[in-house]
Parts: C-alpha cells; sequence; structure tokens
C-alpha cells in the first residue's frame, strides 16, 4: 500500500486562457476558456479532497495496457469505449493519435529506463478523447488522460503533440516517485519533468539529437492564427509566442527573473523555464541523444533523489550528484550539469558534488538498462 498525492496537471497554463478571455471580442471564445479554466479548477479540488486517500498499488503487469474511450464531448467519463490494447485501428483520428502517443511514452521509459509504465508497475493507460465542447487543454488526472479538441480557432486538438502526451503521462511518473508538490518551486519542478521526458519522448520517436530538436513544448497546438510556434520554448524560454489573443510568453531562463506570484499555484508553468533552461544547456553540452546521458541523469533525480518540496537548488544538486553517482566525480557529465545549472543562476561552487557538502541521503540509482552505452567524451557543443 502506499500514499501518493496529487494535484491535477493541466498541459495549458491559466495565464494563456485568462489572456485570450481579457482580449477577444469573441464571446464564444471567452466562455471556452472560462470554461476550460473552471474545468482544471474542478479537477484539481477533487484531487485536493482526496490527498490522504489510501491507494491500493495494482497488480504487476509486464506488458503496455491501453484503452481509449470517447467522452462523445461530453463531461463525464471514461466514455464510450472505442479501442482496447491490440484492437484493430478506428476512424477516429484522435483515438488513433491517443493510443499511438500512449504507446511510444511507454516504450521510452520501458526501453531507455527500465520503467513499467507510469506507475512501475504496468498501469494501465486510460485516455478520454473529445472530453467536453470545443475545451482548450489536455491533462492527467491522477488516474487517466483526457484530451480536448480545441476550438479549431486557436488551438488544434491536443493529441497531435507527442510532446504534450509525454508532457502529461510524465505527471504520472513524478505522481509515482518524488511525488512533488504542485506549489510554487516544487510545483515549478514538476512542470520542469514533464517537459524535459516530454521532449525527449519527441526526440526519441523522431530519432533527434539534441542539437536536432527544435526544443519547443507543444510545437503544433497553435492554429495559423495564432503568432507563436510553441507553447513554451527549453531552448530560448519567453521566446515561444508573442500574440494580441494569446499574451507573450512570459517564462524566464535565469533565476534573477524568477518571477514570485500567487496565480498559477505559485507560477509553475511560468518559472519552470529556468530548470527547463538548465536541462537544455546540460544536454546540449553533452551532445549526441539526449535522453542516453542528460535524460538519464535527470531521470534518476527524480525517482532516486527528490522529495516532494524539492527547490530548483535541490534539483540541481540531485542531478549533480545523480552524474557523479552514475558516470564518476569530475566527469564530463558531472561537469556539464554544474555548467548548465551556473549558467541560469544557480551555482554549485567547485566540482565537489559527490561529496558530503551535498547531504543527499538514500541514493542508490538503478544500473543503466542494457541497451544504453557508458558516456563517451564528445567536445563540448551546444545547439544555438
Amino acid at each position: 500500500m502506499s500514499r501518493r498525492t496529487h494535484a491535477v496537471c493541466a498541459f495549458l497554463p491559466p495565464h494563456i486562457l485568462r489572456s485570450i478571455a481579457e482580449n477577444t471580442d469573441d464571446p464564444g471564445l471567452r466562455e471556452r476558456c472560462h470554461v476550460a479554466l473552471e474545468t482544471s479548477a474542478q479537477f484539481r479540488g477533487a484531487r485536493a479532497a482526496e490527498q490522504k486517500t489510501v491507494v491500493a498499488e495494482a497488480l504487476i503487469s509486464p506488458a503496455l495496457r491501453r484503452t481509449i474511450y470517447d467522452a462523445q464531448r461530453k463531461t463525464s467519463l471514461p466514455g464510450k469505449l472505442l479501442r482496447g490494447e491490440g484492437a484493430k485501428p478506428v476512424a477516429d483520428v484522435a483515438a488513433g493519435e491517443a493510443y499511438d502517443g500512449a504507446g511510444v511514452t511507454y516504450d521510452f521509459y520501458s526501453k531507455v529506463y527500465g520503467r513499467n509504465s507510469v506507475d512501475g508497475r504496468g498501469l494501465p493507460l486510460d485516455s478520454s478523447i473529445h472530453y467536453g465542447v470545443h475545451y482548450t487543454n489536455a491533462l492527467w488526472n491522477g488516474k487517466q488522460m483526457i484530451y480536448g479538441d480545441g476550438d479549431g480557432k486557436l488551438f488544434n486538438r491536443f493529441t497531435e503533440s507527442l510532446d504534450i502526451i509525454g508532457h502529461e503521462l510524465t505527471h504520472g511518473v513524478t505522481q509515482h516517485t518524488a511525488a512533488l508538490v504542485y506549489q510554487d518551486q516544487p510545483g515549478a519542478l514538476n512542470e520542469h519533468f514533464s517537459d524535459v521526458f516530454g521532449i525527449l519522448v519527441k526526440q526519441y520517436a523522431l530519432k533527434q539529437t539534441a542539437s536536432k530538436s527544435d526544443w519547443l513544448i507543444g510545437a503544433g497546438i497553435f492554429t495559423n492564427a495564432v503568432h507563436g510556434a510553441a507553447v513554451r520554448s527549453m531552448k530560448a524560454p519567453g521566446t515561444a509566442y508573442d500574440d494580441k489573443l494569446v499574451g507573450k510568453d512570459p517564462q524566464p531562463a535565469l533565476m534573477k527573473n524568477y518571477q514570485a506570484m500567487t496565480a498559477d499555484n505559485g507560477g509553475v508553468h511560468v518559472n519552470s523555464g529556468i530548470p527547463n533552461h538548465a536541462f537544455y544547456l546540460a544536454a546540449t553540452l553533452l551532445g549526441g541523444n539526449a535522453w542516453t546521458v542528460a535524460g538519464r541523469i535527470w531521470y534518476d533525480a527524480l525517482t532516486t533523489l527528490l522529495k516532494p518540496k524539492a527547490t530548483f537548488r535541490d534539483c540541481a544538486l540531485a542531478t549533480a550528484a545523480a552524474a557523479a553517482k552514475r558516470y564518476g566525480a569530475k566527469s564530463e557529465p558531472e561537469r556539464a550539469v554544474v555548467e548548465a545549472w551556473k549558467e541560469v543562476g544557480i551555482d554549485l561552487g567547485a566540482i565537489a558534488t559527490s561529496g558530503p557538502r551535498l547531504a543527499i541521503a538514500d541514493f542508490e540509482p538503478p544500473a543503466p538498462a542494457a541497451e544504453l552505452p557508458p558516456f563517451e567524451h564528445r567536445p563540448r557543443r551546444r545547439a544555438r
């Protein structure tokens, strides 16, 4: 038996929905934004009421189990059964995207990190598509995926983006590991890890190296009516979009620009730009496939080191310690991690991250997956 708490984590930041509601002259669009905001709040409230619920661990399943439901533009879950694991594809495009996206994400965690579904025990990956009327968001509600169709004016359907699917399912991984509190810096880290593994799922599927990736989260979710490339940029936080309705991307890349705020659970979707940029810097310094070294370091930190109320500095220390533990003190990966955090404004000092100053206990990361090669030194480079 285990106790896990989880706040519902919707992909689209509330500041985007509020900006549209405030700036649009279209009453229907304004109403849909308010509905999206209220729906996320309702899910958060429902989960908060269950914080002390004891959840029985499911029996371990060794195989992927996906089920896709059609909510039929209603809000009762899960909806009408459309497709189960191994069943033939159906005509619904969103059903295929949700099914395939869950499969790619499962395979990524299984083949790269040896993880059996989001909980490590083979949790079935259930998804409900066509949730609500023109619902403009996607979310993991602690039990399953929920996808809106978008409004067709500003937002496309949310099943189209593989990194959104990877992002939201990673909230499930965090739920069953570090259980980062969804508030302030721990909440921003919660969002950060979902962006990290969301982009890695996309890179893995596309067989992209760190230098070839766009480092964009939610690319393609905006229609051509929006002046923006994506919802977030890990390469250049604050530049993902600048639009008269959607607003301007508020993410900072540096600690000196950290935004203390009350909205958005203390700015969890805003300040995540800082650790996001640190990961981008570390991954591009190391080069190659980001999921093999940088991703492994971040995975070790999330699943074996971090506590629910971890701060950005805790994350920096944990990733440096994970790099030292797996690849050696003063190794190239450790130096890259320390340098990346320093560039965003979190200076860990001299390379002494494997020493007692870290004061991080109980760190024993799992052995690398068999197919992962050991780290090989490569000249430092960074995509610009």
